[in-house]
């Protein structure tokens, strides 16, 4: 019985072990004591590039199910809150019959008709639909207004955490934690981290985040 105590207790101490490793590993990452240097070359075969935060539009897309009039030029759908609020005359529309996803329509929203916990809305095509189907499928562009940020694919999401690599000098890059607020169609709001014109790493930012993990983990991760 003695025996086994001790191996069960063994176990135990190399589990606490390994999960203390990988916390001090996460918190040096943090700390952002070391930059990783990818050199001309290397940033030209990646396509690497960079991207300065800064206040702009950010859009994004309230999908719903429409249905088109007998004059096919019109359709109708009903958008619950909290996207129902946000739907506008003139906003542009995008739309397509399941039967027909390639052929894409364009529109206006004509007419927002608020209802209990949500809005009617009505959008007016720039051309007929099909005939042989009411059933679409609306896209509507919603602009939520200015906000400093990046976009979207310069963001690494690990755990509740979101990091963005950071060009400190030609060539030399550092993560950096960031908060975030509104998600758009091509971009994300920043609320804490960045400054205006920080440039951050679009394409090539999963290379960069590899590179940076090999350098803090140290040489046992190669053996």
């Amino acid at each position: 019985m003695d025996v086994m105590l001790k191996r069960i207790f063994g176990v135990v101490l190399i589990v606490l072990a390994a999960g203390s490793a990988h916390a001090q590993r996460d918190l040096i990452r943090l700390k952002n004591l070391d930059n990783t240097k990818i050199s001309a070359a290397q940033a030209s075969e990646l396509t690497l590039t960079l991207n300065a935060a800064s206040r702009r539009s950010i859009q994004q897309i309230v999908r719903t199910a429409g249905n088109l009039d007998k004059s096919r030029k019109t359709l109708t759908a009903y958008v619950g809150s909290p996207d129902g609020d946000l739907i506008k005359d003139g906003q542009r529309v995008r739309a397509f019959a399941l039967q027909a996803k390639s052929q894409m329509l364009q529109a206006r929203i004509s007419r927002v008709t608020p209802m209990p916990g949500g809005a009617t809305v009505e959008a007016t095509l720039s051309s007929e639909g099909l005939d042989n189907t009411s059933n679409y499928v609306m896209e509507i562009t919603v602009d939520r207004g200015e906000f400093l940020s990046i976009p979207n694919e310069a963001i690494i999401e690990e755990g509740n955490r979101r990091i963005v690599y950071v060009q400190k000098e030609a060539g030399q890059y550092a993560p950096v934690e960031i908060q975030t607020g509104l998600q758009g169609e091509l971009l994300t709001e920043i609320v804490k981290g960045l400054n205006a014109g920080d440039q951050v790493v679009t394409f090539g930012s999963f290379f960069i985040d590899s590179e940076y993990k090999l350098k803090i983990a140290g040489p046992e991760t190669t053996k």
